[in-house]
């Protein structure tokens, strides 16, 4: 289970990142994250950027609504999600897991 934080700006989202992978997009869920995968390389900030694209497009988000909390440097990441209450966001992640699961 994706393990969501309030934040006084917003919901913090948990993500493991896998950068350099072929295909981008949500893997599912793993040690209380949501596992993302990107095509971009972990170097001068070109995963996070692709992982923000990623997590915007797959939430259906704009882009102010969302950006890097922690985590820069690590595959453990911390989003924060603003505009979406903390209930609205688990569901729509349930069914991002749910969808990479049967495929």
């Amino acid at each position: 289970m994706i393990v969501l934080s309030d934040h006084p700006e917003g919901v913090l989202l948990p993500v493991r990142a896998q950068p350099g992978a072929r295909k981008a997009g949500v893997l599912g869920e793993q040690a209380g994250s949501l596992k993302v995968a990107v095509t971009a390389p972990p170097e001068d900030g070109r995963a996070n950027k692709a992982l923000l694209e990623v997590l915007r497009e797959v939430l259906e988000l704009k882009r102010s609504q969302i950006e890097l909390a922690s985590g820069e440097t690590s595959r453990e990441k911390k989003f924060l999600v603003r505009g979406v209450t903390r209930e609205e966001l688990a569901k729509r992640i349930a069914e991002l897991v749910s969808l990479a699961r049967k495929s």
